[in-house]
């Protein structure tokens, strides 16, 4: 109650100094449910349409994913490429918000593309489209700055609604990669005690919204089972991805 005053002037919180990086960790947990029950579970951040470049070296994927795109009144499919080379033409060329790319594409690999777009338009997302889940590829992929992950033959989704979600703050995660990512952040501490280095990477409410998740719990579930909103766990998931990049 002793912060309404002071929300009502557009601050979320209120932080003392000194003070140390867990404060702040958890100022910032607060901040985000704050937002999120302010808002509400979805928020449109977006007027205008979407714009979506699209870069698949299959022809009958990429007119599939542009029917969907084209159909759908929020969704903007600006410019379409095969390869690298014109992926990377395409980028350099057109002003998007969101790049769907392949990763196994006819002279070289999505990874190239996905680096070229951070360098050069890093307000941009990409979300890449996949005919498997390797493992390695799905974490060299986030890496990299990507904050999507669809595997072709089991995405039962519609892309439109992946790239909104993207757009909007959220991010997709599965159990088996929630998993991978605890096992990594663990690997990442060397010799020391895993449990005591895993905080220093994630928050307290990241690394328990990670836990969930490779426990097969549903954004939605954890949502309740935390009582905060599903805007709040997907941007705790996307959160956990930008700690993964290399740049």
């Amino acid at each position: 109650q002793a912060l309404d005053p002071v929300r009502q002037a557009g601050v979320c919180g209120i932080l003392p100094k000194p003070f140390t990086t867990k404060q702040l960790s958890r100022a910032l947990d607060t901040t985000i449910d704050y937002l999120a029950a302010e808002h509400g579970e979805v928020i449109d951040f977006r007027a205008e349409e979407l714009r979506v470049l699209l870069v698949d070296d299959d022809p009958h994927m990429r007119r599939v994913i542009a029917q969907e795109l084209m159909a759908d009144e929020r969704t903007m499919l600006v410019a379409q490429a095969g390869s690298v080379r014109e992926g990377r033409k395409a980028i350099k060329q057109h002003e998007f918000d969101v790049l769907l790319v392949d990763l196994n594409l006819g002279d070289g690999e999505g990874f190239e593309l996905i680096d070229y777009l951070k360098s050069n338009r890093p307000s941009a997302e990409a979300i890449v489209i996949s005919i498997m889940e390797n493992d390695d590829q799905v974490l060299h992929a986030f890496e990299l700055g990507a904050t999507g992950y669809l595997v072709k033959n089991s995405w039962f989704g519609n892309y439109p609604q992946a790239v909104l979600q993207v757009a909007n703050g959220g991010a997709s995660i599965t159990p088996h990669l929630a998993r991978r990512l605890l096992q990594r952040l663990r690997g990442n501490c060397g010799e020391r005690d895993a449990k005591a280095c895993v905080p220093e990477k994630l928050s307290e409410r990241e690394r328990d919204i990670l836990r969930h998740v490779a426990n097969g719990y549903t954004s939605q579930e954890i949502s309740q089972r935390l009582e905060i909103a599903l805007l709040t766990v997907n941007t705790h998931v996307r959160n956990i991805y930008r700690k993964l990049q290399v740049r």
